[in-house]
């Protein structure tokens, strides 16, 4: 028992350093990873990055152009500094989008596998899948929002439920091919119970699927945020958001044009990275291209 123990550990210790080596090898993956370090490092620490307090007003100063008045970035129409609120910003969308990512990630990964497993619930779940996918994603988060009310907590609610469906549908695909491997009908014979099945044998073999679409979920997640607050219907002012910071510069763009590119850049270089992650983490995982 303590020589096959001591194989096992061997094992996984093997295929961890394997993984990082195609990890390290992989250029798109360790971009990715950087700009989505650099991201969370800059949403956890934004108290002690920001230059002013985000909500400071100082009306004289207002419009005050990059450069000017202490204003590295500008101020916007209250005097505010922007570089500073662009940094707290940041704290809302990559909470939104790892709160989204991992959510989605649970809840369709669970629906998934229940239905694979159970043809009538299959039916009733996929059925209840196909309706919301239906919907534009844009629209149905609205919609939701529309009900929910404007909060950071809503919005989470409400883009979890947007990107359940597709999880769900990817995972269940997945599930279905693992589902008739001859190692699953030996299990069955031998007596092991459904959970144990579905989370112990089943569930770690569509992990990798899994988890790519989950980096996928977490950059729309971002973008639609941005979306959701640019309409007023997302994180409410004066808590600034990418989305909001944009929405009060599309009326003062012709006099405060950083309003729009600042904060616009800070959400494609996020949604950027965390695509290009994906992707990495794709190559990595597939093992026809190792």
């Amino acid at each position: 028992m303590t020589d096959l123990s001591s194989v096992r550990r061997e094992l996984r210790r093997e295929q961890r350093q394997l993984n990082l080596r195609r990890f390290l090898r992989n250029r798109q993956a360790v971009f990715g990873s950087l700009v989505l370090l650099i991201m969370l490092f800059i949403a956890v620490f934004a108290p002690l990055l920001a230059p002013a307090d985000p909500l400071a007003q100082t009306v004289s100063n207002r419009f005050a152009k990059p450069g000017t008045a202490g204003y590295l970035l500008g101020a916007d129409k209250l005097g505010r500094d922007l570089l500073s609120r662009i940094l707290y910003g940041a704290r809302v969308s990559m909470t939104v989008g790892l709160s989204v990512g991992l959510s989605s990630m649970l809840l369709g990964m669970t629906v998934g596998l229940y239905a694979a497993w159970y043809r009538t619930l299959d039916n009733i779940l996929m059925r209840i899948c196909d309706g919301l996918s239906a919907i534009p994603s844009t629209l149905l988060a609205i919609a939701l929002m529309a009900v929910l009310g404007s909060s950071t907590f809503n919005v989470i609610l409400a883009l979890s439920i947007v990107y359940i469906p597709r999880m769900a549908r990817i995972s269940r695909s997945a599930a279905l091919v693992v589902k008739e491997q001859t190692f699953i009908e030996a299990l069955q014979s031998q007596g092991a119970g459904t959970f144990r099945i579905l989370w112990v044998h089943i569930a770690p073999n569509i992990l990798s699927t899994v988890v790519v679409q989950a980096s996928y979920n977490f950059a729309n997640s971002i973008i639609t945020e941005a979306a959701l607050s640019f309409l007023g219907v997302g994180v409410p002012a004066p808590q600034p958001s990418w989305g909001n910071i944009l929405s009060e510069g599309r009326e003062v763009i012709t006099k405060a044009w950083w309003m729009i590119v600042y904060p616009g850049l800070a959400t494609a270089l996020a949604v950027m990275g965390t695509n290009i992650f994906g992707d990495g983490l794709r190559d990595i995982l597939d093992p026809h291209t190792n």
